[in-house]
């Protein structure tokens, strides 16, 4: 049985590395970027590239079309993000935080919207429904002032994944958070190094091997879970 993977926001970094992940595991790719090295991932990986925005739903359907015209399917869906406003805290405009929004947590929304009723159709035909996994961010529970509406509106994320995995788990549908530290996609600075307790910046390799984990079956019993990757910058609760 083919087995399909969504990606948004993937030309590069930490997106690029799970879709080639997931293609190497045999997953059949499809993905979008803004900047059109996601497409030309995807020819790359012999799947489907749609240059768009993940902040526009009409981009988001298209690519959720196109994946099901041509394979029928859907059985993983990987949601990352770009960078929402920063600032002082209350220096921000109402226009930031709406920007912020649809930046953190509606783009999750939408993508959700659209591909559970395909999922749960999955699970009425063969018993296989799909998994969901969010990028998000190590600041989620623990927030940085340099990062405001990254940490508001994650921890946002992370209610609304417990509500969709609370609704949907008995279908067959697994929805999971990622909480990246600082990782190599990124120019490394000394200040954030000398935080992390592993002493390191994160490797692209690590979170691809843990999201291409939180997508398959070896991680059939796990929804609802915002899971830390990030060398022990932070600690649960």
């Amino acid at each position: 049985m083919t087995r399909t993977a969504i990606l948004t926001a993937a030309g590069s970094g930490m997106g690029a590395a799970i879709a080639r992940k997931l293609a190497a595991n045999g997953y059949s790719i499809a993905v979008l970027s803004s900047s059109g090295k996601g497409e030309a991932l995807a020819e790359e990986l012999g799947g489907i590239g749609v240059t768009g925005s993940n902040l526009e739903p009409d981009d988001l359907k298209r690519l959720v079309d196109r994946t099901v015209e041509r394979w029928g399917r859907i059985d993983a869906v990987v949601n990352s993000a770009g960078h929402g406003p920063k600032g002082p805290v209350l220096d921000l405009t109402d226009e930031d935080w709406h920007r912020g929004l649809d930046v953190y947590l509606m783009n999750v929304i939408r993508m959700t919207r659209l591909v559970v009723p395909v999922m749960e159709a999955q699970f009425e035909k063969d018993g296989r429904g799909g998994s969901i996994v969010n990028i998000s961010t190590y600041a989620t529970f623990e927030p940085e002032a340099a990062f405001p509406t990254s940490g508001v509106f994650r921890a946002g994320l992370a209610a609304f994944t417990k509500l969709v995995a609370d609704k949907y788990a008995a279908k067959g549908i697994r929805i999971n958070n990622l909480l990246p530290g600082f990782i190599d996609s990124l120019p490394e600075k000394e200040v954030f190094k000398a935080r992390i307790p592993m002493g390191r910046y994160g490797r692209v390799e690590e979170i691809a091997e843990t999201a291409a984990f939180l997508a398959s079956d070896k991680s059939s019993y796990i929804t609802g879970q915002n899971l830390r990757v990030d060398g022990g910058i932070t600690r649960s609760v």
